[in-house]
């Protein structure tokens, strides 16, 4: 748990967060990533383990020439 960096008023709690990534005409959105969430303005902050990974099947996706795709993601 940590003070959000963005309100200056909430802690952060872990749960689940639908990631929206974009990249040129492409967007990948991710459900289901473990995250930590701001109990007053809902900003999400995800660990290096899980933004690696995260990064991983987005540009997985951008190299199998995907438009728009969404991945069901459980941490």
């Amino acid at each position: 748990m940590m003070k959000c960096v963005i309100c200056k008023h909430g802690e952060t709690k872990p749960g689940l967060v639908t990631v929206t990534l974009e990249r040129d005409e492409c967007i990948i959105v991710l459900k289901k990533v473990l995250a930590e969430i701001c109990d007053n303005c809902g900003e999400y902050y995800l660990n290096n383990a899980i933004t690696e990974q995260v990064l991983g099947k987005a540009e997985s996706a951008i190299k199998n020439g995907a438009e728009l795709e969404i991945i069901k993601y459980v941490a």
